[in-house]
């Protein structure tokens, strides 16, 4: 009396659920029936109310009855749900108890004939064997099939609720996950120009007084190209890849500006394989070269370092210059396109600070290793 292909709510609206074998279903029916017809038989032998020897007769009656009514019932449920539990599920309850009461008769009808094989009663008490017994089959039954459609109803329902719940939070997670990655491949495309222009006038400012210095800024230039063209597919790169695009950067500006660039780069090799978002270090550093050493006569001394602590990378821009405050940075700027890159990678963990200490200003630049 398992019901498989059972209504999608109570009301009768049915819906398909998952096919199981029926070898699995008789299985679990035929235990069942053995279960329950030996408790109620030990309970009466318990209570007095049956003999040993009669309570063997009961129990083998009982078992009887059960397996001739209940076996088919499954089948018959089972078919009826995957026929006509859509096409009709506000009459398909009907069509189970319809179906509980026919497969009740046919299975009386069969259970009395078994009786009377096995010599549990004469052929004469038949008809009245029969009538004794064949409403009280068709009430449990009905009661029985129609409880447990109800309870499969349920079961399915939650099943269903929980697998589309489960399928919204995937499409919900995948649709923030796609809305992420365009917000930061928007935010690394915006990067791209503006480093390129600066660098172009790098070498424009190189070409009268020294063609072939600008030559090899070129090359220079298409390394850092390639790099940032990599770097917005690949989302992190190592922190060592991203050293040598600060340095030659670095390089690049200091054909420009001669002397009054000057640079420090003390980063442990032992963390070059650590990942951080591209050019990161590259637009602190930009930001100090285009703020303080483009704007001193003097020009600037820029000391890059890194530490990793607790599991967190922490990276460190320190120049001469009189430093500022985060609070006027604007989304537009490098440092702006900074933050909200570190939103999207870190949310909460990604940090960005400035101070000024010993008469220089400083930058750091922390997150999750």
């Amino acid at each position: 009396m398992i019901c498989e292909n059972i209504p999608a709510n109570i009301e009768v609206a049915a819906s398909p659920v998952r096919t199981r074998s029926y070898a699995s279903i008789a299985l679990r029916v035929a235990g069942f029936i053995c279960g329950s017809t030996l408790l109620i038989v030990v309970l009466l032998l318990s209570l007095g109310i049956m003999r040993l020897s009669l309570g063997i007769v009961h129990f083998v009656a009982a078992f009887i009855y059960s397996a001739m009514i209940a076996l088919p019932s499954m089948f018959v449920l089972n078919w009826i749900g995957a026929r006509f539990g859509e096409r009709f599920p506000r009459l398909v309850v009907l069509m189970y108890a319809a179906a509980q009461v026919c497969t009740a008769v046919a299975g009386s009808l069969a259970a009395v004939l078994i009786f009377i094989i096995v010599g549990i009663i004469p052929p004469a008490r038949y008809w009245i064997e029969l009538r004794s017994n064949i409403f009280f089959a068709i009430v449990m039954s009905v009661m029985i099939g129609l409880t447990i459609a109800t309870y499969e109803t349920l079961r399915y329902r939650l099943q269903a609720a929980k697998l589309e719940l489960r399928t919204r939070q995937l499409e919900q997670e995948r649709a923030y996950k796609l809305l992420a990655e365009a917000q930061l491949s928007a935010l690394e495309s915006r990067i791209h120009p503006h480093f390129l222009f600066n660098t172009l006038n790098s070498i424009a400012a190189l070409i009268p007084r020294d063609p072939q210095l600008a030559e090899d800024t070129v090359g220079k230039l298409a390394s850092l190209l390639r790099f940032s063209l990599k770097a917005n597919r690949s989302g992190l790169v190592p922190l060592g890849q991203e050293i040598k695009i600060v340095r030659d950067y670095l390089e690049i500006e200091k054909t420009r500006f001669g002397q009054r660039l000057r640079y420090e780069i003390n980063v442990p090799t032992a963390l070059d394989d650590i990942k951080v978002p591209p050019l990161a270090l590259q637009s602190l550093v930009e930001n100090s070269v285009k703020h303080v050493v483009s704007q001193r006569q003097q020009g600037a001394t820029i000391e890059i370092g890194a530490t990793m602590n607790s599991n967190r990378l922490r990276l460190v821009v320190i120049d001469d210059g009189p430093g500022f405050s985060l609070d006027d940075i604007t989304p537009e700027h490098g440092l702006g396109n900074l933050i909200g890159r570190l939103d999207l990678l870190f949310g909460a963990d990604g940090h960005l600070e400035v101070t000024r200490e010993e008469e220089k200003a400083t930058v750091h630049l922390s997150f999750p290793a």
